[in-house]
């Protein structure tokens, strides 16, 4: 019986066999891989058989690896592939064209339920539609200020709500942060109105008195108006 492989002996394999990719392949893929299963994996490595080749890893392996093969062959190009090993991502290696091998990954992306702990990859909207609770329930939508009505005994969407909820809690998005920093303080946005109405009266005030100033003046008397020009 073969003895178990040390983490030390794994480390080296590893290296081995990232360094031989990045000096078979030029161009390389960084695929997010947060919520992917063994079985969509297997898919997508069966899917791009042939020409491409899957690698997952931790990132401080592949960047040790990264850095190895950079030192030894002089190659510092790859070397812009370790900032983008950030979370949990993986190397798709590959002698075809790009765009083809990223619609062959996207074609075993799949839906997933919502899980407490995870950021979801695209934004979330609950649709208008028939939640199937009972009427008793409306108090969890009224504190998130969830238009509802009851439709058949049960509780209906009426809108699509994501500013509710961003208002309701930590979770924002630029067009609620508008509305968030007035919530926060409505007396900044009360003394902008009066503001920006008292400037654009300023100037047809200003405008009103100067005509006065003008009234009050004498008219500029002209030489003509004395008997003789500059002239004579």
């Amino acid at each position: 019986m073969a003895p178990k492989p040390s983490k030390a002996d794994k480390k080296i394999v590893y290296d081995k066999k990232l360094c031989q990719l990045l000096d078979d392949y030029t161009q390389i893929l960084v695929t997010a891989a947060d919520n992917v299963g063994s079985k969509q994996l297997q898919g997508i490595r069966k899917g791009l058989r042939g020409d491409s080749v899957v690698l997952m890893g931790k990132n401080t392996m592949m960047k040790r690896s990264v850095r190895l093969h950079a030192e030894k062959t002089g190659n510092q190009a790859f070397l812009n592939l370790i900032p983008l090993l950030v979370g949990n991502v993986g190397l798709i290696f590959t002698k075809g064209d790009l765009k083809e091998v990223s619609e062959e990954v996207a074609k075993y992306k799949v839906g997933a339920p919502a899980r407490v702990g995870l950021v979801a990859p695209i934004d979330v909207v609950v649709p208008p539609g028939n939640t199937g609770l009972d009427p008793s329930q409306t108090s969890f939508f009224q504190v998130l200020n969830i238009p509802t009505k009851i439709n058949k005994g049960t509780v209906e969407i009426i809108t699509p709500n994501l500013l509710a909820v961003a208002l309701a809690t930590e979770y924002s998005f630029p067009q609620a942060e508008q509305v968030k920093e007035y919530l926060k303080d409505p007396s900044k946005f009360a003394a902008a109105a009066p503001a920006a109405a008292s400037g654009s009266a300023a100037a047809p005030a200003a405008a009103a008195a100067q005509e006065e100033e003008k009234k009050d003046e004498p008219a500029e008397e002209s030489d003509d108006d004395m008997g003789f020009s500059l002239f004579d």
